[in-house]
């Protein structure tokens, strides 16, 4: 099974588990066998098995409804409008660039969290904006 080196008082052992079967364990120390009752029963560990179904999980693509609730784009710190580059009515996908943001002199790209359709637009080229506040909406 398994073998280990230990040191007891200063003396080197090397020690074997042979078998472990119920509340007895059979070891080798230094060649010689030794036969050990413990006062509990061993437990043996359980290794987890990996079950993997032969099915994959199949991709349902949802598709965009006027229902849905829209998603609302914010700014993210203050600063200017420099460029809308989407249009209410235009779909987007995720990752999509909407907005670039002048902020401290350096511009950001804000880009979409979600798909979607453009269902408004409540700022525009040269508008001041504050952290938070509601630059358009994806439905």
């Amino acid at each position: 099974m398994k073998t280990y080196k230990l040191k007891i008082n200063g003396n080197p052992y090397d020690v074997e588990i042979k078998e472990a079967k119920d509340n007895t364990i059979t070891v080798e120390v230094n060649g010689s066998a030794y036969h050990i009752e413990m006062e509990k029963e061993v437990k043996a560990t359980k290794t987890p098995v990996l079950v993997r179904s032969g099915t994959r999980p199949t991709q349902v693509e949802i598709p965009i409804t006027n229902t849905a609730v829209p998603k609302k784009i914010v700014s993210p710190l203050p600063g200017v409008i420099v460029k809308v580059r989407v249009n209410v009515g235009d779909t987007v996908k995720t990752g999509d660039p909407l907005i670039i943001l002048e902020a401290m002199k350096m511009e950001n790209t804000i880009l979409a969290e979600s798909s979607g359709k453009v269902v408004s637009i409540t700022t525009q080229a040269g508008n001041s904006v504050l952290q938070g506040d509601v630059l358009m909406e994806i439905g």
